[in-house]
């Protein structure tokens, strides 16, 4: 079983900053990719960034210039790093993993919002 534990969620002024970690945990043989996504209410979830085993990253054009993804393959986490957020960005923050093939798990979520 694989788990992801998602922690670094909040609330915070526009301007401001925070960073999301994605942890994840148990059978996993090889990593894909793993990446963030959002989903704010009344709208469809939405790719933020990702980033492949190989560190090919992807981010979403709403976010570019703004957040930066990385991973730490020892330890099999994820972060995302979000500056300058805006009021847009408050959403629940979804992790993605894909690992073993094209196996794929989602972690719980966190909140981020951001004040104005």
């Amino acid at each position: 079983q694989v788990q992801l534990v998602e922690s670094g969620g909040g609330l915070v002024q526009a301007g401001g900053s925070l960073r999301l970690s994605c942890a994840a945990s148990g059978s996993i043989f090889s990593i894909n990719a793993m990446g963030w996504y959002r989903q704010a209410p009344g709208k469809q979830r939405e790719l933020v960034a990702a980033i492949t085993s190989r560190g090919s990253t992807n981010y979403a054009d709403s976010v570019k210039g703004r957040f930066t993804i990385s991973r730490d393959h020892a330890k099999n986490t994820v972060y995302l790093q979000m500056n300058s957020l805006k009021p847009e960005d408050t959403a629940v923050y979804y992790c993605k993993l894909v690992f073993n093939g094209l196996r794929e798990n989602w972690g719980q979520g966190t909140q981020v919002t951001v004040s104005s």
